[in-house]
């Protein structure tokens, strides 16, 4: 059932929030969306992934005024993402988190660095904790980057390390990944490189976005003259053994995808090394559903990888042109537990 229509007036921007039985982070994150986004700017379009709570009831009665796509069914982050843009025709498309709090004038800044270079793709704000505001947040910080090996991290946060933000990356600068929590990007180039990958369900979807945009020679940036605050988890826990799951196996997939045949064999033989440890790791510390979804992730990935044979070898792949300016050449796992690397500041590209 259709609560408030689309309108059909287009406009510059598409803020667009993918809710699934989140009728708590409505009530709570919604109300700073609305305040903060310029009207004569952006529309505000709630996409309902098929909840099973009361969320469109709370959309009706308390945001009258916000437009709502309900689907019937949760087709994930990437699915419904996909499904939402089909029908709009906005120039520039924010994907943002139903838990994202945002701030005054967050929108501008993203939207002029879209302007400045039709090379740009892509733009995240700062990112920071809600519920640490002097922090950086897990889930893209102040832009993302990764390593040879596809371990992803941000500049303010390694690993399981945030940074408090002193203003030490307020430049806006090129990165390899924004982040999906807070994800501006121009229209034409999202559909040219396919959307985000539906098979990916949730979790690094954008990161292997960004890889193919990269790879068809478009940039990414960060934007920290917007800010906006995540409270992250709103789906699933840090160390839920599903999210494990997906993070390892999609990891897989977009290094399967997006490498060269030749260089990929390598990065994944080098990769499974590090899962093994990492599995080994979750037995002796008696976490064995963490365990378990490290395996079944491997199993699923090798059932999967022949859906991507022939685009291993898409015209998005360009060889050494999958080696960016913005992938560490090292492994930020052994910069970390071996260097004791803590800060973005002290790696060298």
């Amino acid at each position: 059932m259709v609560t408030q229509t689309l309108e059909t007036q287009e406009m510059k921007v598409a803020v667009i929030i993918l809710n699934w039985n989140g009728e708590a982070l409505l009530r709570e994150f919604l109300p700073s969306v609305l305040r903060f986004t310029n009207p004569d700017l952006a529309r505000i379009i709630v996409v309902d992934n098929g909840s099973q709570d009361t969320s469109l009831e709370v959309l009706k009665k308390e945001f009258p005024d916000v437009e709502v796509m309900p689907f019937d069914q949760n087709y994930g982050f990437a699915g419904g993402y996909n499904k939402a843009i089909e029908k709009l025709k906005e120039e520039y498309l924010v994907l943002l988190n139903s838990d994202v709090e945002v701030t005054q004038g967050w929108l501008q800044p993203l939207v002029a660095v879209l302007d400045e270079n039709p090379l740009v793709a892509a733009v995240q704000p700062k990112i920071k904790a809600y519920t640490e505001k002097e922090k950086f947040e897990y889930a893209g910080a102040c832009g993302g980057f990764i390593d040879k090996w596809g371990y992803p991290f941000c500049r303010g946060r390694i690993l399981d390390i945030m940074e408090h933000d002193s203003g030490q990356y307020d430049d806006v600068r090129e990165v390899f990944w924004a982040s999906g929590a807070a994800f501006c990007v121009r229209r034409e180039y999202y559909t040219q490189c396919g959307g985000l990958d539906e098979a990916f369900f949730a979790h690094m979807e954008e990161i292997d976005l960004c890889w193919k945009l990269r790879n068809a020679g478009y940039i990414i940036k960060v934007c920290p003259l917007s800010t906006v605050y995540h409270l992250g988890g709103g789906s699933l826990p840090m160390q839920h053994p599903k999210k494990l799951f997906l993070n390892y196996r999609n990891d897989l997939l977009m290094l399967y995808k997006n490498l060269p045949r030749k260089e990929s064999r390598k990065v994944l033989i080098v990769r499974s090394l590090f899962d093994i440890a990492s599995f080994i790791v979750f037995v002796l510390k008696g976490e064995f559903k963490n365990a378990a979804s490290v395996y079944k992730a491997y199993r699923s990935f090798w059932g999967m990888r022949k859906n991507y044979t022939q685009k291993a070898n898409s015209p998005f792949v360009h060889g050494s042109a999958c080696r960016h300016s913005c992938m560490y050449r090292g492994s930020i796992v052994l910069a970390y537990f071996l260097r004791r690397v803590k800060k973005f500041s002290e790696l060298t590209f």
